[in-house]
């Protein structure tokens, strides 16, 4: 097994910095998308991204500090508004775009996509 294996994805994509410079760009890019920017209107981007930053570093193996609602709860008002596969996959989108950006490897994008994915049915409140 090499070292890398061993490794949890947080600390392959770079740890803290690494989670933190790409929450900020990543939400800088949603804020922009004509898709989804109109769900996060009324969103205290600030608490938002603080938010996504312990999610993100609990989901990839880090420290876990996450301590907001789970994913049901948290986006059943976005279903009201009519959020749906289209907007979660441009989320995805938006997510992996940001981290090829950050010149992530592909493998460990795809294994975040598999992480993303895998909260679908939570998100979609299904």
């Amino acid at each position: 097994m090499s070292n890398t294996a061993s490794r949890s994805l947080f600390e392959q994509i770079g740890g803290e910095a690494a989670v933190n410079a790409a929450v900020d760009i990543f939400y800088r890019r949603v804020l922009a998308d004509h898709r989804i920017n109109r769900f996060f209107d009324s969103t205290d981007m600030e608490q938002q991204a603080a938010k996504q930053k312990a999610f993100l570093t609990m989901a990839f193996g880090g420290p876990n500090d996450y301590s907001g609602t789970d994913m049901r709860t948290a986006h059943a008002k976005f279903v009201k508004m009519g959020l749906d596969d289209t907007h979660f996959d441009a989320v995805v989108e938006d997510l992996a775009i940001t981290l090829q950006e950050l010149n992530v490897p592909q493998a460990l994008i795809e294994q975040v996509a598999a992480i993303a994915e895998s909260t679908r049915a939570d998100v979609l409140n299904r």
